[in-house]
């Protein structure tokens, strides 16, 4: 305690030289603090899509097949090596197959899409580089897009063909005052007429406007089909709600695809995320450890910083020190004296820094919440204590030269010194 008392009153004599020795600290501790609480984000907003992506099973059609027959995971990747190109005209797909495939158990649900990019118009605005989606009955409710305004596609909609649409909150809101003020308006889809009929709010579109997509407008996807001149069906995707099951479902409603649609040449196959999800961490890694590094070359430079201040102090306090062994301190006693006190030069540093980190970290979790829906930042408890620790490692490491020459001073010399 008394050691503490020591440490305590020899840095508010000295506040401004102590402030600017915790300079480093405070640099070090905030920069290594913010990036492994924006890298734990961020990893945990990646596993948290890769568990939602895996409840969708996306299949496709190949004209290459995989080495089992059902299932490939860089197809893209591979060629008809020693062969000349072999052009296989792919199937046009009916829902009536993927209907029949999601009958199989362990599925529980299912969509099918199609997609084109248009320019919208609604008298003098526009909306460029809009992502057009054309859906099934079943994709709203699949993908759980929320009607905020208006209505959902209803099945009469299919029927008879109408050119209506659904538009997200925020294409809205660029063509109109508000939602609600949407309603019933016709709007241009490069030069075809859609009556809106409702407005949705999903977390797919704040990730659509990061890429510079206009919005992500919802109709029929026979009315993309027939007015884009697209394929009805171009993307197929099964809903499971146990995510153990897809490795082994995915290959098996590739194969029941390809089974139904009877093709000869090529086959159906499964959109594998894995690879992808898996790279996309291990660059979030190699950035988190990199300024990591850096961070901790600011450490460094702080605690060099430390250990001169504390060789200044040494020598400032030598009569002091001569003092303190004559009334009988032992060098153990000197030792861990200008140890604590190094220590607790550090530990400030780092609580202030924590505290930065904590600001900032806020600041960057605002703005990352305008463009990924659902992340959460935040300074976690084992990161803050994980940051304290390294400050007061530090204080203790750079501490030690000070205080050990502190400690082997000759009493009758030191109480000599001028």
């Amino acid at each position: 305690m008394q050691n503490l008392k020591f440490a305590f009153s020899s840095i508010m004599a000295h506040k401004m030289r102590s402030f600017l020795t915790m300079i480093g600290i405070i640099i070090g501790v905030s920069s290594v603090v913010v990036i492994m609480a924006l890298g734990d984000s961020m990893s945990r907003q990646v596993n948290k899509n890769m568990t939602k992506s895996q409840k969708n099973i996306q299949v496709f059609f190949s004209p290459i097949k995989s080495k089992d027959g059902s299932f490939t995971q860089k197809q893209s990747a591979l060629t008809l090596s020693g062969k000349e190109d072999v052009h296989v005209e792919p199937p046009k797909t009916q829902e009536s197959w993927v209907k029949e495939t999601a009958k199989l158990k362990g599925v529980d649900g299912y969509y099918v899409t199609n997609s084109t990019n248009v320019t919208l118009t609604y008298k003098d605005k526009k909306v460029e580089r809009a992502s057009l989606t054309g859906g099934n009955i079943t994709y709203m409710s699949a993908v759980e897009n929320k009607i905020i305004a208006g209505r959902d596609l209803r099945e009469q909609d299919y029927r008879d063909f109408a050119s209506v649409i659904l538009l997200d909150e925020e294409l809205a809101k660029s063509l109109f005052d508000s939602p609600q003020a949407a309603l019933n308006q016709i709007i241009s889809a490069n030069g075809y007429s859609y009556r809106v009929i409702g407005v949705y709010s999903s977390p797919a579109v704040k990730s659509a406007k990061m890429f510079g997509v206009g919005g992500l407008p919802i109709t029929t996807n026979a009315s993309v089909a027939a007015n884009f001149n697209v394929e009805e069906i171009s993307n197929i995707v099964f809903r499971v709600n146990d995510t153990s099951l897809t490795p082994t479902l995915g290959p098996e409603l590739a194969r029941k695809m390809t089974e139904i649609a009877g093709v000869q040449q090529g086959e159906y196959q499964v959109v594998d995320e894995t690879a992808a999800f898996a790279e996309v961490q291990q660059i979030f890694g190699f950035m988190t450890a990199i300024i990591s590094a850096i961070a901790g070359i600011s450490l460094f430079v702080g605690g060099t910083g430390v250990m001169n201040i504390m060789l200044v102090s040494v020598t400032e306090r030598t009569r002091e020190i001569g003092l303190r062994k004559a009334l009988g301190a032992t060098r153990a006693n000197i030792l861990v004296q200008f140890l604590i006190e190094s220590m607790i030069l550090t530990l400030l540093g780092g609580v202030i820094g924590l505290v930065s980190a904590a600001g900032l970290t806020m600041l960057a979790g605002a703005l990352l919440k305008n463009m990924m829906e659902g992340i959460e930042v935040g300074v976690s408890l084992p990161i803050a204590l994980f940051s304290l620790a390294v400050s007061a490692s530090v204080g203790m490491i750079f501490g030690v030269l000070p205080a050990n020459k502190a400690s082997k001073l000759d009493p009758i010399e030191a109480l000599r010194y001028e």
